[in-house]
């Protein structure tokens, strides 16, 4: 009969070599190091000074610290770098929301198990970066804004593909925020410093796109009176952002293909030619893979650009943050007006579809702040598309806008917890529920 290894004893040694601890101070970022038991060891000035509370981080779990919960991560319903470590035996990389004395914020966690002599795993060490692209809160000034589940998978593809240099593929429908997404991507490289160019190639021409595109000298056509840098010149050191680039004719696709196998250009009318130097994002809404099927465009131009696809979930896909984007939304509209949603409102908000997506809600919530007369957004300044518009009445024909129990529950559920400012248990209390259940509540949202 055998008997397996005894486990790590997960209680830390009362004396740490000074290496272990001392290698915290080398990361400029949050750093910790953890016992097998989730227990904070030690920490660099940098953790301290961004989420210490006044009280001592030693001995506290890093769940308690970084999210408030009394159970580790994956009790909670996320991912666990450290549990995923331990059964793994690797490094392990995931984004979470972190609590800090500035409020929520995206961290990008990475984590790293320290072996002893015997092999086995007897450390951790957590580094946090802050994903400074986004914000989780109203009051961020970054682009991009959300907390759901769908939002945070896609931040952190984008946060882990924005330092290297692949060519980066965003798909998704019109009004998702493509753009801000590809600023997401420059801002977060090594190529921030460089100018951010974005072209919007459902605009140009056939007969612009090369001029545009690669620029042209002076002479090279009727009306070219001076020299002219294209775009590709213009965002040498930089990114070079490709909007829609599905819309490119079929005949024009090839010389972009050639600009990204060769690296190299001709202004129109020039002889030399120029060496290109920028990072290439693309984006499109439309179906690529279908349209090589039906001939509009090349396939080798798609593998070209797709190396590393993201997908911009549609607001229906993220519901939970409709009320986060509208707050926000409502705070950029006039400085000197503070506009407030009505929870009657934010509920028919929630109801609605969005095809334009945050587009169209930017557009619902403008043409409400101008019908309400005392700062107050109600269901009766909502557009007639949204459901619950007109005071509650559902508009003619929208019988059967009503929902089945189960999916109003949910969207109920998605839109309390990103309207509670308050702790997990404070909202089940609220509720009327445990706080196992609303943990397994928001589990099985994540899984619908």
């Amino acid at each position: 009969m055998t008997t397996s290894a005894p486990l790590p004893d997960p209680r830390p040694p009362r004396h740490l070599r000074p290496e272990i601890t001392g290698m915290l101070d080398t990361f400029r970022e949050p750093a910790i190091l953890l016992g097998l038991d989730y227990r904070i060891i030690a920490a660099n000035q940098a953790y301290r000074r961004t989420y210490g509370d006044g009280q001592p981080l030693q001995e506290r779990h890093c769940y308690e610290v970084s999210h408030h919960y009394r159970v580790p991560c994956d009790q909670a319903g996320e991912n666990c770098p450290l549990k995923a470590s331990l059964h793994e035996g690797t490094a392990q990389r995931v984004l979470h929301l972190h609590h800090t004395p500035r409020g929520d914020e995206h961290v990008d966690v990475e984590l790293f198990p320290i072996r002893g002599d015997d092999g086995e795993i007897h450390y951790f060490v957590e580094v946090m970066h802050q994903a400074r692209s986004a914000s989780a809160r109203v009051d961020g000034e970054q682009g991009m804004i959300g907390r759901s589940a769908p939002f945070n998978r896609m931040l952190a593809l984008i946060q882990r593909v924005a330092p290297r240099r692949t060519t980066v593929l965003l798909l998704g429908e019109s009004g998702t925020g493509k753009e801000l997404a590809a600023r997401a991507v420059h801002d977060a490289s090594e190529r921030a410093g460089g100018p951010f160019v974005p072209v919007d190639c459902s605009g140009l021409t056939e007969t612009l796109f090369e001029s545009e595109l690669f620029g042209h000298e002076k002479g090279a056509f009727t009306g070219a009176q001076y020299r002219k840098t294209g775009l590709v010149e213009s965002a040498r050191g930089g990114t070079l952002f490709l909007d829609e680039v599905g819309d490119i004719p079929l005949d024009l696709q090839v010389k972009l293909l050639r600009l990204l196998e060769t690296n190299t250009f001709r202004r129109v009318g020039g002889v030399e030619p120029q060496k290109a130097d920028f990072r290439l994002v693309c984006a499109t809404h439309r179906d690529l893979r279908s349209m090589i099927r039906e001939g509009t465009f090349r396939e080798d131009l798609y593998y070209r650009i797709s190396a590393f696809p993201v997908h911009l979930p549609s607001l229906r896909e993220r519901h939970d943050d409709i009320p986060l984007l509208a707050d926000h939304l409502l705070r950029r509209l006039d400085p000197e007006v503070e506009f407030e949603l009505s929870d009657e409102a934010a509920a028919c908000l929630a109801a609605y579809e969005f095809p334009g997506n945050i587009r169209e809600l930017r557009n619902i919530l403008e043409r409400a702040s101008v019908l309400s007369d005392d700062g107050v957004i109600r269901p009766a300044h909502l557009p007639p598309e949204c459901a619950c518009s007109g005071g509650g009445e559902l508009p003619p024909g929208q019988d059967d806008a009503i929902l089945p129990l189960e999916e109003a529950e949910a969207r109920y559920l998605r839109w309390a917890v990103a309207r509670f400012p308050g702790e997990r248990r404070e909202l089940a209390q609220r509720l009327g529920i445990s706080e196992r259940s609303l943990y397994r509540k928001l589990q099985q949202l994540e899984q619908r």
